[in-house]
């Protein structure tokens, strides 16, 4: 059995027993020890604690039977009117009761939560196929001024940042990911036979198993690597030789343009600080305002507009919300000499 089929089983274990009659405090601190343990612990039990509380757990189709007693299969249902009571009138409406508890020894919840699993296949079907078939293809996308964070097949992690857009491709034997535009942050699952590979403006970034994120800007691409290290591939040149291949380690920030690969060392808590959007902030640390405001401009619908040189060469450093965009701009009245004209669909700054 694979290691993700083995934390899957003890994840349905751990459901199972937090339902049964006997779940002690020691119990539930010993599954808060298990989900702490790693990611994949968590992520397997939420997506079973969440197919299990989608399908009504099973009980809310057993209403009326005595406690701890299962329905026949004939009797489940799932998206289709209830059974009417023989002595109810043609007229009247048939609710669901709430659905309560049903007691029972562990056997019989085991065998209700693998009948609850297999209602909740309709609600999961890209994942499952990706359990049965080994093929899995998907997009995600975010919102202006919205983040997504989102679980893949492989249980890698991916949080889209503002206006970004993701396809995932996955088989047996390869993750291929395509930043069809913004940017995003990976958490890769561990796997040496399948390299995790994200491509963007004709360039590949590829890892096993770590932690970083992959921006796709008009005329350029960065990668900054927070854990472990990956590979950036570039396109051949002109005349068909193949670019260097860089190689990128723990708090390195690469960024490749048309004139190649330029690749900073940090340490790992400076490279942090580019992805601070994920906690809601931008930092600047003597940025532009033209810099500046290109990030903001990211995240609002409301747009930053600078009506001439001089106020785009100011420079700014700072933590900053960046769904705030007013206090940023007030700041910039107190502390510089800027004048900003309000208007409905974006702030225009201007030389005071």
């Amino acid at each position: 059995m694979s290691d993700s089929r083995r934390i899957e089983q003890a994840a349905a274990d751990w459901l199972v027993r937090r339902d049964s009659d006997d779940w002690s405090a020691r119990d539930e601190q010993s599954l808060q020890d298990w989900l702490c343990a790693s990611t994949h612990h968590r992520v397997a039990f939420l997506r079973l604690q969440s197919a299990w509380r989608e399908a009504g757990r099973l009980q809310a189709l057993a209403a009326g039977l005595p406690g701890g007693v299962v329905p026949p299969r004939q009797a489940w249902s799932l998206g289709v009117p209830l059974a009417r009571p023989a002595n109810a009138h043609d007229d009247a409406d048939i609710v669901a009761p709430t659905p309560v508890r049903v007691r029972g020894p562990l056997h019989r919840w085991r065998h209700a939560l693998a009948a609850t699993l297999a209602f909740a296949t309709i609600g999961s079907a890209l994942w499952l196929g990706w359990q049965w078939t080994g093929r899995h293809e998907a997009s995600y996308a975010s919102g202006l001024g919205h983040l997504e964070t989102v679980t893949l097949a492989d249980d890698s992690m991916a949080t889209l940042s503002s206006d970004s857009r993701l396809h995932v491709r996955m088989t047996r034997a390869e993750r291929d990911i395509t930043l069809e535009q913004g940017e995003a942050y990976f958490d890769v699952a561990h796997d040496t036979g399948r390299p995790f590979v994200v491509t963007a403006e004709g360039r590949r970034v590829i890892a096993v198993g770590t932690r970083f994120s992959v921006r796709r800007d008009a005329q350029e691409l960065r990668v900054v690597v927070t854990e472990g290290k990956v590979r950036l591939d570039s396109p051949a040149d002109r005349d068909g030789r193949p670019a260097p291949v860089s190689v990128l380690p723990a708090g390195s920030v690469a960024t490749a343009g048309r004139d190649g690969v330029f690749v900073r060392s940090l340490p790992v808590a400076d490279a942090e600080r580019y992805l601070e959007w994920r906690s809601g902030f931008l930092t600047f640390e003597d940025t532009s305002l033209a810099g500046a405001a290109a990030e903001f401009n990211r995240f609002n619908a409301r747009k930053l507009e600078l009506a001439d040189a001089g106020v785009a060469a100011l420079r700014v450093g700072g933590n900053f919300r960046w769904g705030n965009l007013d206090s940023f701009v007030k700041l910039l009245e107190l502390g510089f000499p800027v004048r900003a004209e309000r208007l409905p669909d974006r702030i225009v700054l201007h030389t005071r």
